[in-house]
């Protein structure tokens, strides 16, 4: 189970607590790391992030205890399979608008034939080939957000989290 599964589903006995991370220093990063919040989003819709940034990130919030979100900037299967290359385990989609919207965001974290993530044996996430089986335990490591921010999406809200693979909806912006 993806690490921020597990700290959802201990919130009977803590709640977690996080933050935003709109900074590209990863020095900033580890720092809001080591302040005691459970989880940080990682902002690339608001924020001029690039990915080789988003991999400073990663590596500096993984000195510390605090889980980091990456919230990626649209609901694109490209930056989607980027990230999750780069090593996230958790993404947050965000202006969720149907159950269509959320399966399309399913379908980019999971490899053929449940979804359209690219296979590549030599990345970060797979610790460069170091992680056997990796593409067939990806799915069980990854914990997957969307963000609804419109009364439209509000409207249509428990379809969307009826989507098989979403792990938890965010409302509002």
């Amino acid at each position: 189970m993806n690490p921020f599964q597990q700290l959802l589903a201990a919130r009977a006995t803590h709640v977690p607590i996080g933050t935003w991370v709109m900074s590209a220093s990863p020095i900033v990063a580890e720092a809001i790391g080591t302040a005691g919040f459970d989880w940080g989003v990682i902002d690339m819709e608001h924020t001029p992030l690039d990915m080789m940034e988003v991999v400073h990130l990663l590596q500096a919030v993984g000195n510390t205890t605090m889980l980091p979100v990456v919230r990626v900037p649209w609901n694109d299967a490209v930056t989607v399979k980027r990230v999750l290359d780069a090593g996230a385990q958790t993404l947050l989609f965000p202006f969720v608008q149907n159950a269509d919207e959320a399966k399309a965001a399913v379908a980019a974290t999971r490899y053929p034939p449940k979804g359209v993530r690219g296979v590549s044996g030599t990345s970060r996430a797979t610790r460069w080939g170091a992680i056997e089986g990796y593409a067939a335990k990806a799915e069980a490591e990854i914990c997957l957000l969307v963000q609804v921010e419109t009364a439209e999406a509000m409207a249509q809200v428990e379809d969307i989290a009826a989507v098989e693979g979403v792990d938890g909806v965010f409302i509002g912006p």
